[in-house]
C-alpha cells in the first residue's frame, strides 16, 4: 500500500524546491493538500508521479511541478482573493486556497464540477467556490481579484479578466494562436490603465474554450495536455505523459 503522505513529501522535495520553487507558502500547501483525493481510485498510486493524469471529460490534472510553478508566478498570498479558471479536478484550487484567503473556481464541464465539489466538502475545505459556466468572463459579481490563473491556453487575455483583476494583481495563463501550443505569460495590473505583460516559457496546455477564447474542441482537447515545454521555468516544470511532445 502507498504511504502518501511520504509520497508527498517526496514530491515536494524531488519535483518542486529542487527545481527552484522556495516561497514557504507555496511549498507547505504542496505538502497540505492530497493529490491522491482529486484522481480517481486506480491512478492514486500515480498521484505523486511527475505527470499530469486524466479526470474524465478529456481533461488532465497538472502534474505537481506545474501547478507549484503557476501557483508560485501568481505570488499567491495570504489575505488574497483568487480566481482560478478551469477547475478541473479541483486540486490546484485546493492548493491555492491553502494560503488565499478564497478561491472562485470556474469550471465549463458539469461532470468535473459535481466530482471537484464532492472532493473539497470531503476534505473540509471550506474557502474554495466553484461556479459552473464560462471561465473567460470571469466572475464581474465577485471582483476585484488579487490573481487569476488559468489552466487553459487562450489566443488572448480575456478582457474581463483584466477588468476584473486588481490594481497590483496578477494574471498567470497560456497564450498562443495555436490552441495547443502556447507561452505561459504573467500580467501586472499596475495601475487602472497599465499593465506589464512577461513571459515565463513555452508551454502546451489543453485549449481555454469559451466566448472570449476559443470555439468548443471537445474530443481534441486531451491531446494538448497541461505541461512546461522548454523556457525558464523548465528547471521548474517539464512536461511529462501528455504534457509535450
Amino acid at each position: 500500500m502507498t504511504d502518501f503522505t511520504e509520497a508527498r513529501e517526496r514530491m515536494v522535495e524531488r519535483q518542486i524546491a529542487r527545481r527552484g520553487v522556495v516561497n514557504p507558502h507555496v511549498l507547505a500547501a504542496m505538502r497540505r493538500v492530497p493529490r491522491e483525493e482529486f484522481v480517481a481510485a486506480d491512478l492514486r498510486e500515480f498521484a505523486y508521479e511527475d505527470t499530469p493524469l486524466p479526470i474524465g471529460n478529456e481533461q488532465t490534472i497538472s502534474q505537481p511541478a506545474i501547478v507549484a510553478a503557476m501557483i508560485d508566478a501568481a505570488e499567491v498570498s495570504p489575505g488574497e482573493r483568487i480566481l482560478d479558471v478551469g477547475t478541473g479536478s479541483g486540486y490546484a484550487a485546493a492548493v491555492a486556497a491553502a494560503i488565499a484567503q478564497h478561491v472562485d473556481s470556474i469550471e465549463r464541464h458539469a461532470g468535473l464540477v459535481a466530482t471537484a465539489r464532492e472532493v473539497l466538502r470531503r476534505l473540509q475545505i471550506s474557502n474554495v467556490t466553484i461556479h459552473l459556466g464560462d471561465g473567460t468572463v470571469g466572475l464581474a459579481e465577485h471582483a476585484p481579484y488579487d490573481a487569476i490563473i488559468a489552466a487553459a491556453g487562450g489566443p488572448h487575455v480575456p478582457d474581463a479578466w483584466r477588468r476584473q483583476l486588481a490594481v497590483g494583481g496578477r494574471i498567470v495563463m497560456p497564450v498562443g494562436r495555436d490552441p495547443h501550443h502556447q507561452r505561459l505569460i504573467k500580467l501586472v495590473r499596475r495601475s487602472e490603465q497599465d499593465y506589464d505583460e512577461s513571459w515565463l516559457g513555452e508551454v502546451r496546455f489543453v485549449p481555454l474554450v469559451g466566448e472570449d477564447a476559443w470555439p468548443s474542441m471537445d474530443g481534441g482537447a486531451r491531446r494538448a495536455g497541461s505541461g512546461f515545454c522548454r523556457g525558464r521555468l523548465r528547471a521548474i516544470a517539464r512536461a511529462v505523459g501528455v504534457g509535450c511532445e
